[in-house]
């Protein structure tokens, strides 16, 4: 067979289509103008961004949303490592993205030319595959390699560099077949050595994270938990692969844990990981599980067979991707719940109490916090998005929000700020038809709040709460912990937020008394819908409130105190 001569901008945008892509987010650059003419003639929606961290972000968010690589076009040089805040979130998170990378011609290689950097080496220890394209005649095949590894086995990022030459020179080769992901199953053996070893427990429990969930997983995952009764924990930042309304639903495995939770999972004598690394933030500082053999027998399934005992020798390890691995257990023959088979009941009672008003506000504060999210959840619907970046502010979204079920959280788990302004956008863009609240600190604002603008461009009617307490509230806790009284660096002078999202083109309000935000969140979500205009609606709080349980002032004085008792 013939095939046309084609430049390798049009092939790799061709590429693109084979695979399926029908969105791409970006910050253009004259490394690769020969794509950017190409995507001018496609139906490939390219957003433009303005910083790549945000293009980044977003490209990430959309792999977590949809489970296709999230696309991201960024220039050599400055774009590619504003670009990899994105990267290694993806990276951490277990998403499929793949960012493409302008780079300078094969002629000027190695000579430290314009913005020239060896992607091998900056993105190695980030990424599962990073590779240059010298020639144009395979750009099919290191796409379609690119978007086989990027959502094979552990999803995750991919990173391809293309040099200008190489863009504009022209091929006749043939497209791919679309990629087809590969993930490994549970034998039957397995899931009979699972199944004795849950018959043979008395306090179970089930912990849900990492990669490659699909809606069919989380439902066949409940009918798995409902049948066996068993309590189910969703790991950092992963609450939303169970609807926090079912009944086995025992809260999130992470940062500011549940005390109680973290007792049950202590306390249990089988945990069932299915998906999570059991990583630092999940595992407590690596306290709720010993390591490398933990007290409790541990079954761990996960799709990366590398992952598997790296850092926890589970006594049952099975590689394995989360739909293959939960259909199996959906139709497994339930095993006699007698010996444990209150706990789902306590599990929820302990939950509920947690997620009570906190007793630090029951005397009541100017802007309740707590109630800011009660609001929220009487006005939002069940499949509404919520988004986050990192700092304590998004302790109230976590602990408090009962998220709806699968991909109705947003938020890193490698704790990058900057993502839930980006993250919000994407998904207002990706699903224009569901309502997207975002969390944002005064901080985490202010790194990548520019992207206002492409809310603005694209018409993405996202609500984004800023928390203003006019500092770095995580780091101010830590400095006041080990440093009580030394404030340093952690202060901020910010903006009127809701005078810069009018700037923008938006909605913006103040609110600073709890009786304020459900009509100011009303009005937010009105705008934002007829619109199609991003609406912001800035907290001002008091920065002592660091979080729910605990002031700023208190932890100054146990600090203080027990520097005087040494």
């Amino acid at each position: 067979m013939t095939h046309p001569s084609r430049t390798g901008g049009q092939l790799l945008v061709d590429a693109l289509h084979v695979h399926g892509v029908d969105t791409a987010f970006g910050v253009p650059g004259e490394s690769y103008l020969d794509v950017l003419d190409a995507l001018h003639d496609s139906n490939i929606r390219f957003v433009i961004n303005r910083q790549e961290g945000g293009a980044a972000f977003m490209a990430e968010a959309y792999g977590k949303m949809t489970g296709k690589p999230g696309i991201c076009f960024v220039t050599r040089g400055p774009g590619a490592t504003n670009a990899s805040i994105g990267v290694h979130t993806a990276y951490q998170d277990s998403t499929p993205m793949i960012l493409f990378i302008g780079q300078v011609g094969n002629d000027f290689v190695d000579r430290e030319a314009f913005q020239e950097i060896d992607y091998r080496r900056m993105y190695g220890q980030m990424v599962k595959w990073v590779a240059q394209i010298d020639r144009a005649d395979r750009i099919p095949e290191y796409l379609a390699r690119a978007f086989q590894v990027a959502t094979s086995g552990r999803p995750g990022p991919v990173v391809l560099a293309l040099p200008e030459d190489m863009l504009v020179s022209t091929a006749a080769v043939a497209d791919t077949r679309p990629y087809q992901p590969s993930h490994g199953a549970p034998t039957g053996e397995q899931i009979a050595r699972l199944r004795a070893m849950l018959q043979d427990a008395r306090r179970p429990i089930v912990l849900l994270g990492g990669g490659t969930w699909n809606a069919q997983a989380c439902a066949d995952l409940a009918r798995f938990a409902e049948a066996n009764r068993l309590p189910v924990g969703c790991t950092f930042r992963f609450q939303d692969l169970l609807d926090n309304a079912h009944p086995n639903y025992a809260g999130d495995v992470g940062i500011g844990i549940n005390p109680k939770l973290a007792a049950r999972v202590k306390e249990a004598d089988l945990v069932i990981a299915i998906g999570p690394r059991l990583g630092e933030m999940t595992t407590g500082g690596y306290t709720l599980l010993d390591s490398p053999v933990p007290r409790q027998r541990l079954v761990h399934i996960h799709p990366d067979p590398e992952e598997l005992g790296s850092v926890y020798q589970g006594e049952l390890m099975i590689a394995s991707g989360m739909p293959q691995a939960c259909a199996m257990l959906a139709a497994m023959e339930p095993v006699d719940a007698t010996a444990w088979q209150d706990s789902v009941a306590e599990a929820k009672a302990d939950l509920a109490a947690w997620q009570a008003q906190p007793a630090l506000l029951k005397e009541g504060v100017p802007l309740d916090l707590w109630q800011v999210v009660q609001d929220l959840m009487d006005q939002l619907p069940r499949d509404a998005v919520i988004t986050n970046g990192a700092g304590n502010y998004a302790s109230w979204a976590h602990r408090f929000y009962r998220y709806g079920g699968m991909r109705t959280q947003l938020a890193p788990t490698n704790g990058a700020m900057g993502y839930a302004v980006p993250a919000g956008v994407a998904a207002k863009i990706v699903w224009p038809e569901r309502a997207v609240v975002t969390f944002a600190g005064d901080g985490e604002f202010m790194m990548t709040g520019q992207e206002l603008a492409t809310a603005v461009q694209y018409g993405a009617g996202v609500v984004i709460l800023v928390f203003n307490n006019n500092m770095f509230g995580t780091i101010r806790m830590h400095q006041e912990r080990t440093y009580p009284g030394r404030v340093s660096g952690t202060g901020l002078h910010n903006p009127d937020f809701a005078a810069l999202a009018r700037a923008y083109g938006g909605h913006g309000e103040v609110v600073d008394k709890t009786g304020d935000f459900a009509p100011a969140l009303r009005r937010a979500l009105e705008h934002a819908e007829q619109h199609q205009l991003p609406a912001v609606i800035e907290l001002r709080y008091d920065g002592n409130l660091i979080t729910p349980n605990a002031t700023l002032e208190t932890i100054r004085r146990q600090a203080e105190s027990a520097r005087a008792a040494r």
